[in-house]
């Protein structure tokens, strides 16, 4: 029971560096692109796939803590890391935010107006929008919107 318990540890811990990275890289590259007001742990919190986190967990404890071989372990880690790190590549990082955040062609509706456009980032309270026909970036609340 112990080594199973440590295998879990183990693999939250490698796991939460290797998202710490890809949140790192979807911030730097697409949040700030666009300009979005957003803190790194509201972007990691409510993204984060907790089904997905703990299977990966699951996994990375496994490799590393049941197989007994360092090389096959450090093979891994070493990949899984390259991987979460190259979030941190402009292009890479943006393009990783554009397929988790953004929505395209969408239309929303308040008591007044119609708009037809990009979703940025849809947050708690507000949407971040590209209008195509004002073509610029415009703040939407939630509560304001006709579903």
């Amino acid at each position: 029971m112990t080594k199973f318990f440590q295998a879990f540890l183990t693999g939250i811990f490698f796991t939460f560096l290797l998202d710490f990275f890809i949140f790192l890289g979807i911030k730097q590259n697409y949040i700030d692109f666009y300009e979005i007001d957003l803190y790194y742990n509201i972007l990691f919190a409510d993204h984060q796939n907790i089904y997905i986190y703990m299977l990966v967990s699951a996994l990375i404890g496994f490799i590393v803590t049941y197989i007994n071989n360092t090389k096959l372990s450090l093979i891994v880690i070493g990949f899984l890391s390259v991987l979460s790190l190259s979030t941190l590549i402009p292009t890479i990082g943006h393009g990783l935010g554009e397929m988790l955040l953004m929505k395209k062609n969408i239309t929303y509706k308040d008591s007044k107006y119609t708009y037809i456009g990009d979703v940025y980032y849809d947050g708690r309270a507000k949407i971040t929008f590209y209008d195509y026909e004002l073509k610029k970036t415009i703040f939407l609340n939630k509560k304001d919107l006709i579903k």
